[in-house]
């Protein structure tokens, strides 16, 4: 089996595609699964570490794909960046927006679209805003509200003091957790993106319907 990235961000399902009917057609006899995870980052890891620890209690390959297709939307990526340098250079801001954005102390509120996207849903004035206002939306998606007893995950680029912060007020609020917040790096494609500053945050809720 093989969970790709996201096809709204990478061809990489596409190729994985295009590779697996190259394998059967050596290969008939093997089974060869492939699902797009919709997602990235930690949230595709997330779903990665959901569909092992099935595979661990004896789920079936078949039972294992049919979850992950089933439930993939319910991944939810939000994620905000203190710093707009990068999203200039990359084209997604302009010139002026990063410059009045940095003066102004604006961070973007981001999330993963149900069709893989990166979509930009708020523009919120200061860190401490934006992080207060990204645990919200934790509360507000998040199965079962702040009785939430899933996994946490959480990214960040070259700030990790801020994906502690993030991380101490989620185990604060959400006395359910399995286990504490885990919080990993950016990797270097979508570092390169993002840039520093970015911290993102994934958990288990409600079906992504835009």
């Amino acid at each position: 089996m093989h969970i790709s990235l996201s096809t709204g961000l990478s061809g990489a399902y596409n190729s994985a595609c295009m590779a697996k009917e190259e394998l059967l057609s050596r290969y008939p006899e093997q089974k060869i699964m492939i699902v797009d995870s919709l997602g990235a980052s930690s949230g595709y890891g997330l779903l990665t570490d959901l569909a092992a620890d099935m595979r661990d209690r004896g789920s079936s390959i078949e039972e294992v794909y049919e979850w992950l297709e089933g439930n993939k939307l319910n991944v939810h990526h939000w994620f905000f960046s203190t710093d707009l340098t990068h999203y200039k250079r990359g084209g997604r801001i302009s010139a002026t927006s990063a410059v009045v954005g940095n003066l102004l102390n604006i961070c973007p509120l981001l999330n993963m679209s149900y069709d893989g996207k990166l979509i930009s849903r708020e523009k919120i004035r200061g860190k401490k805003h934006v992080i207060a206002e990204i645990v919200k939306k934790m509360k507000k998606h998040a199965e079962n509200g702040i009785e939430y007893s899933g996994k946490c995950f959480i990214s960040n680029s070259a700030c990790y003091d801020d994906a502690r912060m993030v991380a101490d007020l989620i185990e604060e609020k959400f006395p359910n957790l399995k286990g504490k917040v885990m919080i990993n790096s950016v990797g270097t494609v979508i570092g390169s993106h993002t840039g520093p500053g970015t911290v993102a945050l994934f958990f288990l809720g409600d079906k992504r319907i835009d």
